[in-house]
C-alpha cells in the first residue's frame, strides 16, 4: 500500500523536484519564518504550472495562531486567489485565547470553498490535545491533520502520535506526521497506522531550506514510507 508523501515547496522548481522523486502532494510556503507563511497568488500559479501532483497552500500572514475579523476577511480573500491560481486545497489552522481550535473561525474561513483542506501544527500548540481532537471532526471538509505530537517536534512528540493513532482509528486516518521527521520515526508510525508524511529540510541537501528540493531524498522518503507500509498493512 502506497501512503501519501507531502514535500514543502518554497518554489516551482521545488515541486518539479518532489514530483519527480515520487511525492503526491506539495505545501506551498511564501517563508518558514514563524513556522510557515502564505504565499503570493502568483507563486501558487508558477508552482500549479510546475507540477502535475496536488498543491495545497498556506493560509498564515502572521506568526502564532491567533487572527481578528479584519485579517479573516483578508484570508478569505487570500483563499480565493489561491483557488483561482489553481490550488487543490488550503493549509489553515487557528486558536482561540484559551489555546483552543478556534472550531468557529475555521468554519467561517473555510465557509466559501469546496476545496478539502489541512488542519496545520497550531494543533500541538493547544492546551488540551484530547480536546483539541475531538473538535476536528466536526470542522468541514477537513480531511488531514499535520502534527508532531509536540510543539517541539516529532522527536518529542511521537509516543503521544503513536498513542493516539492506536486509540483513534479516525484520527489515524486523517493524521499526517511532520515536523522534525526523520526516517527512524516511519516504522514506528507506520505500525501504529499512519499513512501520511509530511517533510520540509528533510528533503533538501544538508537540511537546509536555501537549498531547492532533491529529488533523490524525495525517493528515498517515498520508497521508506512504501516498504513499511507493505509490511504494515492498515488493520482489517
Amino acid at each position: 500500500m502506497s501512503g501519501l508523501l507531502e514535500v514543502i515547496a518554497l518554489h516551482p522548481a521545488d515541486a518539479e523536484r518532489a514530483e519527480a522523486g515520487g511525492a503526491d502532494r506539495v505545501e506551498v510556503c511564501g517563508s518558514l519564518d514563524d513556522g510557515g507563511m502564505s504565499p503570493t497568488p502568483q507563486l501558487v500559479s508558477d508552482v500549479r504550472r510546475a507540477t502535475s501532483i496536488e498543491v495545497r497552500v498556506m493560509v498564515r500572514l502572521r506568526p502564532g495562531f491567533s487572527t481578528d475579523g479584519g485579517e479573516a476577511v483578508r484570508l478569505r480573500g487570500l483563499m480565493a486567489s489561491y483557488a483561482d491560481a489553481g490550488a487543490d486545497g488550503m493549509v489553515l489552522g487557528f486558536l482561540n485565547g484559551h489555546g483552543e481550535v478556534d472550531a468557529l473561525l475555521v468554519d467561517e474561513l473555510v465557509a466559501d470553498g469546496s476545496w478539502p483542506w489541512t488542519f496545520h501544527r497550531a494543533l500541538d500548540a493547544c492546551l488540551d490535545a484530547g480536546k483539541a481532537w475531538a473538535t476536528l471532526p466536526e470542522l468541514p471538509r477537513l480531511d488531514q491533520v499535520l502534527t508532531a505530537g509536540s510543539a517541539r517536534g516529532v522527536e518529542h512528540g511521537l509516543p503521544d502520535l503513536l498513542a493516539r493513532a492506536k486509540a483513534d482509528p479516525w484520527a489515524a486516518s486523517v493524521m499526517m506526521a511532520g515536523g522534525g521527521l526523520a526516517p527512524e520515526h516511519v516504522p514506528w508510525l507506520a505500525r501504529a497506522g499512519v499513512r501520511a508524511f509530511h517533510i520540509g529540510s528533510a528533503a533538501r541537501p544538508g537540511r537546509s531550506f536555501r537549498a531547492y528540493v532533491d529529488e533523490p531524498l524525495v525517493r528515498s522518503w517515498r520508497q521508506l514510507i512504501d516498504e513499511e507500509l507493505r509490511h504494515h498493512p492498515p488493520s482489517t
